[in-house]
């Protein structure tokens, strides 16, 4: 799949999705009706705010979170309240690769946050994991780091977390043991 049919393709998405009825479109409509500016050029106008805004603007780490964090979590609960299994797989799906995208990012953090356009990199990284495409990046991720991963230490992790479990609930029964052996 060349660039151009890429680039046409989200070019097709961003009119249909502009030519829907949601809480977006009815606010550019509006904002359409009162300044005679088409809709069209209002969200790249939006989106091009946004982008410049993550580059250079203070709390871009916010907004990327929020882009990270807002549609992906309406869409999710969204999923659960469909009928559909196949919907629920691909936001759990993104959500684990968020998670271990997010754990990554916290431990490297001090290193991440010196690279210019930081933030602009994660955002574009973020969308092309909660895209709606077969080969987003949250599948491509998945399939290619999460779960062979997960298949090759899942017995040792069960046996760990079963371990811990135990000790959790052994050490609670002890501070009940002693709490009823020493009255106030």
């Amino acid at each position: 799949m060349g660039l151009l049919t890429i680039l046409s393709s989200i070019k097709d998405r961003a009119d249909k999705f502009l030519n829907e009825k949601n809480v977006v479109t009815d606010f550019l409509g509006k904002l359409e009706e009162k300044t005679g500016i088409r809709k069209k050029i209002l969200a790249v106008g939006a989106v091009s705010l946004t982008g410049l805004y993550l580059v250079y603007g203070y709390g871009a780490a916010l907004l990327c979170n929020l882009i990270g964090f807002a549609y992906p979590a309406y869409y999710s609960v969204k999923a659960i309240e469909s009928l559909s299994k196949e919907d629920d797989t691909k936001w759990l799906t993104y959500w684990v690769v968020y998670g271990v995208f997010s754990l990554g990012e916290f431990f490297s953090d001090i290193f991440l946050y010196w690279f210019p356009f930081y933030y602009a990199f994660k955002c574009l990284f973020l969308l092309w994991c909660m895209a709606p495409m077969s080969w987003n990046g949250s599948q491509f991720i998945y399939n290619r780091v999460v779960r062979p991963a997960f298949l090759r230490h899942e017995a040792a992790v069960d046996s760990l977390v079963s371990d811990l479990g135990s000790r959790a609930m052994s050490a609670a029964e002890n501070l009940t043991r002693e709490g009823t052996d020493h009255p106030p």
